[in-house]
């Protein structure tokens, strides 16, 4: 089964949240606060959570980070803050989506299964490497990084790279795709779902995140290009 930590101070919505994931075989911790939510997130080790910004004990953005910091499991944001910017802080910080007060249940536990399925292993691919960026490459290298994309694993300088699921998601969609332009709706419906394709700001957000973790200068990136206005395109 799969298990969801839900963080919310809010009872009404933690009561709701905890009665809609039980009935669909959801195995489920609720936190009230963040040290509670950080101690469960170590203990219960889920396999995604839910996690709201109005915390009473600390600001929910620095928990965000501290998550990121512990797990790679996605991170469900939910808050009444709806500016750009906020969303962009919340996502720069490690959330893999985020779900703005009020929300509509249905569609929100829709959300939470599809970053649910971002994050589970895929089966290796069957075939020959091609060498070209193809979709039968198992293994693609640069000079600075090397992606293998059976076992969904980046390497720099003989480390691993950390990606949360939708890092990782994002630059498989772009290496599956070496040298090819892709535009930013394709990009946003096949990392985030049909529903997307005009949140512009979150590509910016998770293009500059690869860029720090992959490029040697994220300020002028070689493999990791913009083309303005339309899109991205991945580079050995």
């Amino acid at each position: 089964m799969t298990r969801v930590l839900v963080v919310d101070d809010e009872p009404q919505t933690g009561r709701a949240l905890v009665s809609y994931l039980e009935a669909r075989e959801y195995e489920v911790d609720v936190a009230a606060d963040g040290a509670t939510g950080l101690r469960l997130a170590a203990a219960r080790n889920p396999d995604v959570i839910v996690l709201s910004l109005g915390l009473p004990d600390m600001d929910g953005v620095e928990v965000l980070r501290e998550l990121r910091g512990r797990t790679r499991a996605p991170i469900l944001v939910l808050s009444a803050r709806s500016s750009s910017d906020e969303k962009a802080e919340a996502l720069d910080a490690g959330a893999d989506d985020y779900v703005t007060r009020p929300f509509d249940m249905d569609a929100l536990l829709a959300l939470l299964g599809a970053v649910v399925r971002r994050a589970e292993p895929t089966e290796p691919t069957q075939g020959g490497v091609g060498g070209d960026g193809s979709e039968d490459e198992v293994i693609v290298e640069t000079e600075e990084f090397t992606v293998d994309l059976a076992a969904k694993k980046v390497d720099r300088a003989g480390r691993d790279v950390r990606l949360t699921p939708t890092e990782w998601h994002l630059l498989e969609v772009l290496v599956r795709n070496t040298g090819r332009l892709v535009g930013q709706k394709q990009l946003l419906q096949e990392v985030w779902g049909p529903s997307y394709g005009t949140e512009s700001n979150y590509l910016r957000v998770y293009m500059a995140q690869l860029r720090r973790k992959l490029e040697a200068d994220p300020s002028h990136p070689r493999h990791f290009i913009t083309e303005p206005g339309t899109g991205y395109r991945f580079e050995r």
